[in-house]
């Protein structure tokens, strides 16, 4: 009994170790990382005749010939030659390459895969090309994350052939690792993403009419000659682009008073995400959500925030194809029934950029009759600016000083009983003189009031202080 027991348990392991046999065998996806956002690229150049339409981005690295794509072609992307995006998806490109080639072989296959049908696993030939002449059957068994690997030296699709996808299966979870040339005949539809990275100079050549479900990424030696054909990146599974967000309010430091809007922005490495949704959050409580538009933004108005100064969080949620991103917190101060305060100049803010003072100092200018009978013209910040006399004044070396530094100076001077009595009117003294610029000093200043007692009560003198208006 315990022979057969172990005999069963033998086999029981063999069988889910063997290829094709369940989710033991299943490989994981093909990182494809700065490339996923690509759906054709191209190491020596990508070339266009006939009306194509592609979505998703199409670029070339290390060339810089990517010709053809004038209307009615169509690119749903943003097309890159040898700059940063596209220098970094050949790197991608590498290295999801060299990913798959190090990935022990599991199930082999024969090089025509016309009417056959295929279990989630890695699949390869002994040698020579692949060839598809009818229907490839990619059988996901349930399994929307199931994901195909089949590799080969060149792949020919031949006219009208087809990849069909069934079971749950995605094209964004399958791939085609090749290392020669590839080809589709008119009207085919493949259903993948062709990872081609050849030897030597090698050509991918999309026929007129041909449908591609998948990207078509091509190494550094390769080129891409599309014809009257449709290329469309695939949604979902793990390769999902990072993102950023930013957030930003109405309310700005000297806004005008008025309804309170949130808006988020949200961008991708290849520019703006143009769908999903941001949830705005004040102090950790959500406040609404709103979809992003064609320019990336997503606006929230009148989002109800409580009076007073607040954190604002707006949080991208992601989709199947962007990564979700949140944005630095921002700070908020809210008025009445949330709208955006008036706010107040301070003292120590420079006239020149409290706007909202110069608001409430703007007056109709009015003409003057003169002595001489001429017009004269009332100058609104030289109106302000001797307002602001009566709260600043400044050293001699253009700093502002404050009621408060000169009340710290009056008690300075003012050390003493008799002193003391003296400084407050000598601070009458200064009020009614304007604080003219050029005061003499400390000594001679105060001299005609107290020089008896100062030589017989009181001790030397602090150091002089001269102070300028």
């Amino acid at each position: 009994m315990l022979a057969a027991a172990l005999t069963a348990t033998v086999a029981a392991w063999v069988v889910a170790a063997a290829p094709g046999a369940g989710a033991a065998a299943q490989p994981i996806p093909v990182p494809l990382g700065a490339a996923a956002g690509f759906a054709v690229l191209a190491g020596a150049s990508v070339t266009n005749t006939g009306t194509s339409t592609v979505t998703g981005d199409v670029g070339v690295s290390p060339g810089t010939s990517v010709t053809g794509f004038m209307p009615p072609s169509i690119v749903n992307g943003v097309i890159h030659h040898n700059d940063a995006a596209a220098i970094a998806a050949q790197a991608a490109l590498a290295t999801a390459f060299a990913n798959v080639t190090a990935r022990p072989l599991t199930n082999p296959i024969a090089e025509a895969l016309g009417g056959q049908t295929l279990t989630p696993g890695l699949y390869a030939t002994a040698a020579g090309a692949l060839t598809l002449g009818g229907t490839l059957t990619l059988n996901a068994q349930g399994d929307p994350n199931a994901v195909f690997i089949i590799r080969g030296t060149g792949l020919s699709v031949a006219a009208g052939a087809t990849v069909a996808l069934t079971g749950g299966a995605r094209p964004c979870n399958v791939f085609f690792a090749l290392t020669g040339p590839v080809s589709l005949g008119s009207g085919a539809t493949l259903r993948g993403n062709l990872l081609v990275v050849p030897t030597t100079a090698g050509t991918v050549t999309v026929g007129p009419n041909a449908t591609i479900e998948g990207r078509v990424l091509v190494g550094p030696l390769g080129t891409v000659a599309i014809n009257a054909s449709t290329i469309t990146r695939p949604l979902g599974c793990a390769d999902r682009r990072p993102t950023t967000t930013t957030v930003v309010s109405s309310c700005t430091k000297h806004g005008k008073p008025g309804p309170m809007t949130l808006t988020a922005t949200v961008r991708a490495a290849e520019g703006p995400v143009t769908n999903g949704r941001v949830v705005f959050t004040s102090d950790g409580i959500e406040i609404g959500t709103a979809t992003l538009d064609a320019a990336g933004h997503a606006t929230l108005t009148n989002p109800g925030v409580p009076v007073g100064t607040h954190r604002i969080d707006a949080r991208f949620t992601g989709t199947t194809e962007f990564d979700p991103s949140a944005a630095q917190p921002l700070s908020v101060t809210a008025g009445p029934n949330g709208t955006c305060p008036e706010e107040e100049c301070q003292e120590d803010e420079d006239e020149d950029d409290c706007e909202c003072e110069e608001e409430k100092g703007k007056k109709d200018e009015k003409g003057e009759k003169g002595e001489k009978g001429e017009v004269k013209q009332v100058n609104d910040r030289k109106r302000r600016h001797h307002v602001r006399d009566d709260r600043h004044h400044r050293d001699d070396h253009g700093r502002l000083v404050t009621l408060q530094t000169l009340h710290t100076l009056h008690g300075f001077f003012n050390e003493g009983g008799h002193h003391r009595h003296h400084g407050r009117h000598g601070s009458g003294h200064h009020h009614h003189h304007g604080y003219k610029p050029h005061y003499k000093p400390y000594k001679q200043h105060f001299k005609p009031h107290y020089k008896p007692r100062y030589h017989k009560h009181y001790q030397a003198p602090r150091p002089r202080v001269a102070v300028t208006g």
